[in-house]
């Protein structure tokens, strides 16, 4: 009998899971290129206004938030 289940959407790790804006994401540039990055700007950003709770729960830890989304600014037009 065949599932009907649908197949689970492919996370781009590029992306904002929560805009899909590039999310400039140098861990997820040195895996893809396996040349050495300066560190992520995500390093020393400061989350505590990111609105978490809104991320899909298939990309948490699969996929970095963009600049804009991690200080909790609203998405651009």
């Amino acid at each position: 009998m065949p599932s009907t289940a649908a197949a689970p959407e492919a996370i781009d790790a590029t992306r904002c899971p929560l805009c899909g804006a590039q999310n400039r994401c140098a861990v997820e540039l040195a895996r893809e290129t396996g040349e050495a990055q300066p560190p992520c700007w995500c390093m020393s950003a400061d989350f505590s206004h990111a609105p978490l709770s809104a991320l899909p729960a298939a990309s948490r830890g699969k996929a970095c938030l963009c600049a804009r989304c991690a200080a909790g600014a609203p998405p651009q037009d």
